[in-house]
């Protein structure tokens, strides 16, 4: 059995991903949360910010790189932001929105909160899953969880030069 197929794991297609972000935006919009910065995670959360963006008419994107997952299962001790980090100034005074895939251990997220602490005029979070034992609750979630989870972008491995090419199973998706 493929894990896209894997009944014990959460399968998100890029078709249930449109519907999902649509309906994180509308929790978002009926909030009255209005932010004049979505703040994307890297990798998975530039999905979802991009998405978002065009949702509620965000034109003012900035990205975060954080390490973290380095497989499946497998972290460093603690998050950490690459290089270029933010200009915590451009945020200065502003409403921020915090994107992300998922909060799983909510490491990510709350280093993140913490980088924008007395900087901001607000910061919330918006994630298409939250697992139970996330150190961050998120103000906007579509759907909470505890099972690992396949995300469109992710689920396949990378594209190489050498090798035998991957051949995507595309209905998965």
């Amino acid at each position: 059995m493929t894990a896209t197929n894997d009944p014990q794991r959460e399968n998100l297609t890029y078709e249930r991903f449109g519907g999902a972000v649509r309906d994180l935006a509308h929790t978002i919009a009926d909030d009255g949360f209005e932010p004049d910065i979505i703040l994307s995670v890297a990798r998975g959360g530039v999905f979802v910010a991009g998405a978002l963006a065009y949702a509620l008419d965000v034109k003012n994107l900035h990205l975060v790189n954080v390490e973290f997952y380095t497989g499946v299962g497998t972290t460093l001790p603690m998050p950490v932001m690459l290089a270029p980090v933010p200009n915590v100034v451009d945020f200065s005074q502003k409403k921020i929105l915090i994107a992300d895939d998922v909060a799983d251990t909510g490491k990510t997220l709350k280093l993140i909160y913490d980088f924008c602490e007395g900087h901001v005029a607000d910061v919330r979070s918006a994630v298409i899953y939250e697992k139970p034992e996330s150190l961050v609750k998120c103000e906007y979630v579509w759907k909470r969880t505890d099972e690992w989870i396949n995300f469109p972008w992710s689920v396949l491995p990378p594209v190489s030069k050498s090798g035998e090419p991957a051949k995507p199973n595309l209905e998965a998706l």
